[in-house]
């Protein structure tokens, strides 16, 4: 797009300290179950609906010695239409000079003097940023441009490129298989589409032709390979000459793995075009073996059920996502859904165990013979599979199970499990307001704008949603209940504990139980790139798998929706000053970002189906520093979420 304006911000280090450990003994588990109709959203993601779409380009560079006694690098930047932007990422350097040669010239000119906006920009989100100098460019020449990054000292020798292309031609990608177990080998599939005049999109060959597809992957150890890509139809790429690449690697060893699929090529109209997509990808060790093909159901009353699946665990206390299908028997001999149970389950004498309530059983009048199916564990970083079973027999031989007369309500214990006689929150005194915040920040929200409100402080760290959500759980122990306003991250951690753990918010007394601002409940594609910028330069928080697209996908896979009805969620984005062009909130996160979004969160991606879309506000960004105010600081909407608060 273009852009008026240059807005600066000030670059803001802080150091993150390593992941910490919490004592399970403060976390009491709920037992989830739901009804039938509630399958096909509690299924395990397919990748192809966490691909990323992209239309810009990360180009890492490092400059090498050359002939001047210097040392330079020189990068090609195509250009599709009359302007071009780009952010040069230089990890500090500031010794760094630019220069530019156009499409079949003979000479370098100093980019600096080409550009019509120039200067220093950030690219981050909240303190996980990076200094760049932002460049942009009106009405260029189309075409292979060169870039060259020279400097004298080669102090700092590594940096990236950010460049945006045209939001009509874009590169998907995507995992081949949801695999990421150590041993197996990862594949990634990419495509170019590009969107036609009348809104329809064409995708492989009718969108351009690639001329080269390669993936840049850093292991845990961070060292780093590329590996082609091919349209052979024998790389997970459909029909060989379609234009759909694919390509793979071994993951020998579990870890954070980084994959960066990068595609060259020309555009639908022969311009020539780079893409690229940045992927976290956590690797898990298969820690989990289920040990039999049948479970047993066991009951002390017949009305509580405790369904208990056999299964060899490594480590001792570690604790798993779980979700199964409950299938029963008909009347007429044919099979019956009776309901699905999930939550977070540890193994313990051999088993996991889930809870049913048998009212479900007579919901769906059924009977024996029962099944499991559809069963999964998954390791709770990165919601990966580590066991699973289509199908399990389900033992019920010496197990009362309980008749119902009359009507059957759904409710609490159906859809929670037996709420704990003890909770934590019994030691707390009183009802309070929590208000939190997000990914690697501080306290955000004015405390004098609410009432009754205390601030969850876990400043500049990096915490998957379950780490979150227990740092919630343990601070909110202070009273006997408690609500929420969040932003950002802090959104998704808050419903991650409402979901799987008892805490004060199921004591909670109000209409809006959580609240949040700016939340990317499906992700952002700022933590992949951030994760690619940190695996070179080692600046921010780390990497975060939960806030990447592919990770909140899965995360929401999971997500019931009864908990997702207790969320009431805005959304911002910057503010349009005239009817012929955009605006931004954070002009180096534009670059890669699609609009309207806030500067870290997309107005797509912050969506929870399920949940209580209260608004979405133009003018407003997503942090203090962007172009417009912060989302936190709106004291009208602070007002309204304080004064219908649950406490």
């Amino acid at each position: 797009m273009k852009i008026q304006r240059l807005s600066l911000s000030v670059a803001i280090t802080v150091a993150c300290v390593a992941p910490f450990s919490l004592a399970h003994a403060e976390i009491v588990a709920k037992q989830l179950a739901g009804a039938p109709s509630e399958f096909a959203n509690m299924k395990a993601v397919d990748p192809a609906d966490a691909a990323i779409h992209s239309k810009s380009a990360v180009i890492p560079f490092e400059l090498g010695a050359d002939k001047a006694g210097g040392y330079s690098a020189t990068l090609e930047l195509p250009v599709e239409g009359t302007a071009m932007r780009f952010l040069v990422l230089s990890n500090g350097a500031l010794d760094w000079n630019t220069a530019m040669r156009a499409p079949g010239a003979t000479r370098l000119k100093d980019a600096r003097e080409l550009a019509t906006q120039v200067g220093p920009a950030q690219f981050g989100m909240e303190k996980a940023s990076h200094g760049g100098e932002y460049y942009a460019f009106a009405e260029i020449e189309p075409g292979d441009w060169q870039l060259k990054i020279s400097s004298p000292s080669g102090s700092n020798r590594q940096g990236f490129v950010i460049l945006e292309g045209e939001s009509d031609t874009q590169l998907v990608s995507y995992l081949a298989h949801s695999r990421q177990l150590a041993g197996e080998r990862i594949g990634i599939v990419a495509s170019l589409y590009g969107k036609n005049k009348d809104g329809t999109l064409d995708y492989g060959k009718a969108a351009g032709s690639v001329s080269a597809a390669s993936m840049r992957v850093t292991d845990p150890a961070g060292n780093t390979q590329v590996y082609a890509m091919y349209d052979d139809g024998q790389h997970a790429d459909g029909a060989a000459g379609d234009g759909i690449y694919g390509g793979n690697f071994l993951a020998a060893d579990a870890g954070q793995y980084l994959a960066q699929v990068t595609v060259r090529g020309t555009n639908a109209y022969g311009l020539p075009i780079v893409r690229s997509a940045e992927h976290p990808l956590p690797v898990v060790a298969p820690s989990i073996r289920l040990t039999a093909t049948k479970a047993s159901a066991v009951s002390s009353n017949g009305e509580r059920l405790s369904l208990r699946i056999p299964v060899q665990a490594d480590k001792a206390g570690q604790h798993y996502r779980g979700y199964a299908e409950v299938w029963g028997t008909g009347a007429d001999g044919q099979p019956v859904a009776v309901a699905w149970v999930g939550g977070m389950v540890t193994p313990n004498a051999g088993t996991v165990d889930f809870g049913l309530d048998s009212r479900w059983i007579q919901l769906a009048a059924a009977r024996a013979p029962f099944e499991l199916r559809n069963l999964r564990l998954e390791d709770v970083n990165g919601y990966i599979t580590v066991a699973a079973a289509q199908r399990l027999e389900l033992a019920t031989e010496g197990t009362a199970i309980k008749s119902y007369a009359g009507e059957i309500s759904i409710d609490e214990r159906m859809t929670m499990g037996e709420r704990p006689a003890s909770l934590n929150a019994d030691k707390g005194v009183g009802s309070r307001l929590l208000l939190v915040h997000g990914y690697c920040s501080g306290g955000v929200w004015p405390a004098g704008q609410f009432t009754n409100a205390s601030t969850f402080l876990d400043a500049n760290q990096n915490r998957s949603h379950d780490q979150f959500a227990r740092l919630i759980q343990s601070f909110g122990n202070t009273w006997n209940s408690f609500g929420v306003v969040a932003h950002s991250q802090g959104g998704a951690a808050s419903l991650h504990l409402y979901t799987y753990y008892w805490s004060g918010l199921d004591r909670a007394v109000g209409s809006r139980l959580i609240q949040s601002v700016g939340t990317p409940y499906q992700g952002t594609n700022l933590a992949g790139i951030l994760a690619t910028l940190g695996s070179w330069f080692g600046v921010g928080c780390g990497t975060n798998n939960d806030l990447s697209y592919s990770g909140g996908a899965a995360w929401l896979a999971g997500i019931p929706t009864s908990a997702r009805a207790k969320v009431n969620y805005y959304t911002t984005a910057f503010r349009t000053t005239n009817w012929w062009t955009n605006d931004y909130c954070q002009i180096a996160t534009d670059l890669v970002l699609s609009d309207p979004e806030d500067g870290t969160t997309e107005q797509a991606r912050g969506q929870v189906s399920g949940a209580i879309n209260r608004g979405h506000v133009t003018g407003q960004c997503h942090t203090s520093g962007m172009r417009d105010p912060a989302q936190f600081l709106d004291s009208s909407r602070n007002s309204v979420m304080n004064t219908n608060a649950a406490r």
